[in-house]
C-alpha cells in the first residue's frame, strides 16, 4: 500500500535518549526545557522575529484571532483545510468568501477590495500548499482599509519570500507541526509575530490568560505543547536538509515522469523559495480525476482530493456560496503520494499509471 503521505521517523535511538532526560526530569508540559529549546531553535532556522509553540495549527489561529481582539466579518478564502474557516466561525466571527486565483490557487487579492464592508476587520489567507499568497497586495489592502492580515501558513515550513521568511508577513503568521508536514512534532503547531508587546499577549494567551503568579490579564486558553512532542521536533529539526533534498528530488520525478499529462501544477509564486510539501496536480476534468482514482486504488495506492470540496458551498453551517473559480478547481484537483520515504521507482510507477489513463 502506498499512502497519500506518511510521517517522517527520525533513530527510535535519538529520540530514546531524549525521552530518558524527560523521565529523569518528570517535567511533561507547561513549556519544560525542550520545549522552549524547540521554539529557540525553530525561530534561529526560520529567522523569524518571534515565535510561539503550541498545541496545533488550528488552535494557532484561535489564538491569533483572540490576540487581535477580532470581532467581525473576516475575508478569507474557500479552498483550504476546513479550520481556517470553522475557526473563524468558532472565534463568533462572519466569514466572507473571496474566489482564488486559477494560476496559484492562493485568495485572488484583485477580488477582496469588493468584499470589504463597514464590519470587515481582518483578512485570513491561506498559503496553499505552502505556495505564498500575493502578501504585498493584500498588505497594501489592508492599510488601505486598517484591516488585520492573518497567514494560515499550514504548509509552508521553510518557504522564503524576498529573501525573508513567509512567516514574517502579516500581522501574525501560523503554521502546522502536524505528522503528516515536511516537519512535524506529532502534533503542534507554531504562530509568528513581529510585534513584541503582541507576542508577550499571545504568550499569556497559550497559558489560560494568566500574567503573574496570582493574577490573570487575558481571556486565555490552554494552547500549550508537551515535551514529548518537543522531543520529536528537536530530533526532526536535525534531518530538515535531508527531508528536502529527498521532497525535491521526488518533486522532479513526478514533474518529469509527467510531461505532457493532462493535468497543471499550481503556479508558484516569483521569487518564493519552495518546500515541496506535497505533489498537487489541478486535472483536465473531474471525470479524469476519477478514473485516475479508480487506476491507482486497483493498485492499493492512494491520491487525495485536496482541498474538497469549496468551503464556500459545502459547510452545513454558513450559507452555500459558489465561487467559480473554487468550484472548478476544487473538482480537479488532487495530491499523488509524497513523502520522505517515498521509493523513486514508486513514484515513476505512479506517472506510468496515470499516462496510461
Amino acid at each position: 500500500m502506498i499512502p497519500v503521505v506518511k510521517p517522517f521517523l527520525p533513530p527510535i535511538e535519538e529520540y530514546q535518549v531524549l525521552l530518558e532526560g524527560i523521565w529523569e526530569r518528570q517535567w511533561l508540559t507547561n513549556m519544560g526545557p525542550l520545549a522552549t529549546k524547540l521554539e529557540s531553535e525553530l525561530q534561529k532556522h526560520l529567522k523569524v522575529s518571534n515565535l510561539l509553540f503550541v498545541t496545533n495549527g488550528t488552535v494557532a489561529l484561535q489564538m491569533a484571532i483572540k490576540a487581535l481582539d477580532l470581532k467581525g466579518e473576516i475575508i478569507t478564502t474557500p479552498f483550504s483545510f476546513v479550520a481556517t474557516t470553522s475557526i473563524v466561525v468558532w472565534e463568533g466571527c462572519t466569514p466572507i468568501f473571496v474566489d482564488i486565483d486559477k494560476d496559484t490557487l492562493t485568495i485572488d487579492a484583485s477580488k477582496i477590495e469588493a468584499a470589504i464592508t463597514k464590519d470587515t476587520v481582518a483578512i485570513m489567507a491561506t498559503h496553499v500548499y505552502g505556495n505564498p499568497c500575493d502578501v504585498e497586495a493584500i498588505e497594501l489592502i489592508a492599510k488601505k482599509h486598517n484591516l488585520k492580515v492573518i497567514y494560515d501558513g499550514a504548509h509552508a515550513f521553510g518557504v522564503e519570500y524576498k529573501g525573508k521568511s513567509i512567516f514574517e508577513y502579516g500581522d501574525i503568521s501560523t503554521c502546522s507541526l502536524h505528522a503528516t508536514k515536511l516537519y512535524h512534532t506529532t502534533e503542534g503547531g507554531f504562530i509568528v509575530t513581529k510585534d513584541a508587546d503582541l507576542d508577550i499577549k499571545l504568550q499569556r494567551i497559550r497559558n489560560f490568560g494568566i500574567s503573574g503568579f496570582d493574577t490573570f490579564s487575558d481571556l486565555g486558553l490552554n494552547g500549550k505543547n508537551s515535551e514529548l512532542h518537543a522531543a520529536m521536533g528537536v530530533v526532526n529539526l536535525k534531518y530538515i536538509d535531508a527531508i528536502h533534498s529527498k521532497r525535491e528530488e521526488l518533486y522532479e520525478v513526478y514533474t518529469e515522469g509527467l510531461k505532457g499529462f493532462a493535468a497543471v501544477q499550481p503556479v508558484w509564486r516569483a521569487e518564493a523559495t519552495m518546500n515541496y510539501p506535497y505533489f498537487p496536480l489541478v486535472l483536465e476534468s473531474e471525470e479524469l480525476l476519477f478514473k485516475v482514482r479508480e487506476a491507482l486504488a486497483k493498485e492499493d495506492i492512494h491520491l487525495r482530493r485536496y482541498f474538497y470540496p469549496s468551503l464556500a458551498s459545502s459547510l452545513p453551517y454558513l450559507p452555500k456560496q459558489l465561487l467559480e473559480i473554487t468550484e472548478d478547481v476544487a473538482k480537479r484537483a488532487i495530491c499523488l503520494p509524497f513523502y520522505y520515504d517515498l521509493e523513486v521507482s514508486d513514484v515513476k510507477r505512479i506517472c506510468d499509471i496515470l499516462r496510461s489513463v
